[in-house]
């Protein structure tokens, strides 16, 4: 096919420029203005359109196996692919743990049956992400893990955090952290300040992430090692990543878009929609994400995108759980709220939702526009506005903060080695 007169927008070399794509065999073969069409070649006039590469989403949920009312392989990826994502990479909290090669080997195997999307598996840092005993890091590596994670629980045993970021570094992989302190969490529900009191609800302290990010900044520091913390909230925990990597520390980090787009004062009611985790924090906190992300000190957007079924969500919000659906919305909040904000530049945002994770976790055919590179694209809109409809959701989780919000910006094509995905 031929992709006639669409901007490219690269962060791979810093390339915005209006001019066209040949794709052959899945593969790109040429990036050329005013590219002549062969006989018989599919050409698709894309005036107007913005181009960049194919979405990386390095943090989502899946849920199966073992929790397939709420996702499924099948749905998670066809809703990833509605929201412009040529990869995504899948935490271990499923039933059975992602710990162990045969779990590894089934998620794999069944997103195969459902797309050739890049699937990247995060498998568990511990056993049953008990936090007691290290996976075995090397077998799983070879089976194709991604990166480590417990996600959904802290590694709270700092010896056995040190051994662990020893080893997966040994093996050139990473940990994604979940830093959180159980103790300071205590079960809250939303985050502790006025809102909190205002509706009864137990707090959950600011403190509860930036204690761990600290204490895990150091174990870092003591070993040299390479690490990436997950889903950032805080104001404090932004000052002290922002001063780990001024001292040279080896460390990333990830926000996702409710951070940057909504604060604790959305939730003026019981509404478990706002219910995520981390939760939603102050303007405070908002704005120190935002001035993260535009410094570098936040490297990726990532969606932890975590469905439940509308059931759970719609149970009083003590009981309900924690978590949205993320991936058919990231895009238009981010150009939304950062873009046409002026927070961000387009490159700027583009790098941050595929450049940067791709090389994260070293990701070979993602994250760039790359003649002899597999053609994993996204086409966007830049300036159509739409308003989120989540009840036509491919997610199965059809609850969203976001839902009747109008948002500017829109995925128009994904593109997943050379096959084209028109969305809605």
């Amino acid at each position: 096919m031929l992709l006639k007169n669409t901007k490219i927008v690269n962060p791979k070399n810093n390339f915005e420029d209006i001019t066209d794509i040949r794709i052959e065999n899945g593969i790109i073969e040429e990036i050329q203005k005013n590219i002549t069409p062969k006989n018989n070649e599919e050409v698709i006039d894309l005036t107007g359109k913005i181009t960049i590469p194919g979405l990386v989403d390095m943090h989502c949920h899946l849920r199966e196996p073992g929790y397939n009312s709420k996702e499924t392989i099948k749905t998670g990826i066809l809703s990833a692919i509605d929201g412009g994502y040529s990869a995504i990479c899948p935490m271990a909290n499923i039933n059975p743990v992602n710990d162990n090669s045969a779990t590894l080997n089934y998620v794999i195997s069944r997103a195969k049956e459902v797309s050739d999307i890049g699937f990247y598996p995060i498998c568990a840092v511990t056993k049953g992400l008990m936090g007691e005993k290290i996976v075995n890091v090397s077998e799983l590596i070879a089976n194709g893990a991604a990166a480590f994670s417990d996600d959904g629980r802290p590694v709270e045993n700092m010896h056995l955090l040190r051994e662990a970021l020893k080893y997966i570094n040994s093996h050139n992989s990473i940990i994604i952290s979940h830093s959180e302190d159980s103790s300071l969490a205590n079960s809250g529900v939303i985050n502790e300040g006025e809102i909190s009191t205002k509706l009864g609800l137990k707090g959950i302290p600011s403190i509860t992430e930036s204690l761990a990010v600290a204490r895990e900044l150091e174990v870092v520091r003591s070993i040299n090692g390479r690490y990436h913390f997950a889903h950032i909230s805080t104001k404090r925990s932004v000052e002290l990543i922002r001063q780990a990597k001024k001292e040279g520390l080896n460390v990333t980090a990830e926000t996702a878009p409710h951070y940057f787009s909504l604060t604790q004062d959305d939730m003026v009611d019981y509404d478990a929609k706002y219910k995520v985790n981390p939760p939603l924090r102050t303007k405070e906190d908002k704005k120190a994400i935002i001035e993260g992300l535009k410094d570098g000190t936040i490297d990726v957007i990532a969606t932890d995108h975590a469905p439940h079924t509308v059931h759970e969500k719609q149970l009083p919000i003590q009981n309900a759980p924690m978590g949205i659906a993320g991936f058919e919305t990231a895009l238009g909040i981010t150009l939304t709220y950062l873009v046409h904000t002026g927070e961000l530049t387009l490159m700027e945002a583009v790098r941050k939702l595929t450049l940067a994770p791709a090389d994260i976790l070293k990701l070979e055919n993602q994250g760039s526009i790359e003649v002899g590179k597999e053609a994993n694209l996204t086409i966007i809109d830049l300036n159509e506005k739409w308003i989120v409809d989540a009840s036509k959701f491919k997610s199965k989780c059809r609850i969203s903060p976001f839902n009747g919000k109008e948002l500017k910006g829109k995925v128009k094509m994904t593109i997943i080695k050379g096959k084209i995905h028109i969305i809605g």
